[in-house]
């Protein structure tokens, strides 16, 4: 393999000081002095021919590790990886896993970034541990990263490895992070509160609010604060229940679920069924997270649904901007039949 220690021109003097180290492996590049896989000259031969502090050399060597045209092996230096510089940005998307509503943010997200950034996209499941060596394997690979998170383990420690001005959480808010990021996130007490106050006409003529708040749903507690605020504020009979059940449904009652793949919307329709009791009348329906099926089933269901789509936009701006923002998700309420 061979290595280049050729002079820096002079029109890249009047640069940022890094971004000579980056002129200057960009021309060999161009020049053809350097090819895939080839390996740069050592730190210390770099800061000597180009007259720069290691500090500086460094900068620049981070730099095209993060623009993905080098990378660095352990002990033996860094190496050419591709041959241009093809999307200003290089973004690390980790989310929680791939559903129809993580796939609405995806889009939004590629579709608003359009050609300015290579994307890669990684799925933790809400394992602490695959969560932790995704960051810590990537942090110098990226210019910036787009987060989920939803553990059980705090994760402040692990993101704030990241530094701020490349970080972006969305969808949960994350308390104690260090420096000024973005953050597109969901308030769920706040919106089920607002939402449950848009609805309160159809509300009045059932005598029993149910939320169904699954015990392994993150959002749980935050649900059960707002539903309690809500039905206290308006007086309103109500109970939680961590699945819908037989023995407790009940006419009169109006369920809210939350998403756990469905299974408490399938229980609500079918126990009205079985009973021959009609939704939207004996039985009320309102659902989280908006879908295609809940559009038409049994004529519609009612739903408080966030903008995933946008959660994904305001993040891919926050990176063309290049400007921090802390922004709610907004939520909207679809009434159907259902209710």
């Amino acid at each position: 393999m061979k290595e280049v220690t050729d002079s820096i021109s002079e029109s890249s003097t009047q640069r940022l000081k890094y971004m000579q180290l980056v002129d200057y492996v960009m021309v060999q590049i161009e020049q053809k002095k350097l090819a895939i896989n080839d390996r740069l000259s050592s730190l210390n031969q770099l800061t000597a021919d180009l007259r720069i502090s290691k500090k500086t050399a460094l900068k620049g060597l981070q730099y095209l590790l993060e623009k993905g045209i080098i990378e660095s092996e352990y002990r033996k230096g860094y190496y050419v990886k591709r041959l241009k510089l093809d999307q200003p940005y290089r973004v690390c998307l980790i989310l929680d896993k791939m559903n129809i509503l993580r796939d609405r943010v995806y889009q939004g997200f590629l579709e608003t970034i359009n050609n300015q950034a290579e994307v890669d996209v990684f799925f933790h499941h809400h394992n602490f541990k695959v969560f932790e060596k995704l960051v810590e394997e990537n942090l110098n690979s990226y210019t910036h990263f787009v987060v989920t998170t939803f553990f059980r383990e705090n994760p402040v420690s692990i993101l704030n490895k990241i530094p701020p001005h490349k970080r972006i959480i969305i969808d949960r808010h994350e308390h104690g992070l260090e420096g000024t990021y973005s953050s597109i996130y969901q308030d769920h007490k706040s919106a089920l509160v607002d939402s449950l106050v848009t609805l309160l006409p159809q509300l009045e003529k059932y005598k029993r609010l149910v939320l169904v708040a699954p015990l392994e749903a993150f959002h749980a507690q935050d649900l059960i604060d707002g539903f309690e605020a809500f039905a206290k504020e308006h007086k309103k009979n109500h109970i939680i229940f961590h699945s819908v059940e037989r023995p407790s449904f009940k006419k009169g009652d109006a369920y809210i679920t939350f998403n756990r793949y469905d299974q408490d919307d399938a229980n609500v329709i079918k126990f009205c069924r079985e009973k021959d009791w009609k939704l939207g009348e004996d039985i009320g329906l309102i659902s989280y997270n908006d879908t295609a099926i809940k559009e038409v089933l049994e004529g519609g269901i009612t739903v408080i649904s966030p903008d995933f789509y946008k959660m994904g936009e305001e993040a891919a701006n926050a990176i063309l901007n290049e400007k921090a923002v802390t922004l709610r998700d907004p939520v909207k309420v679809v009434i159907r039949k259902s209710l």
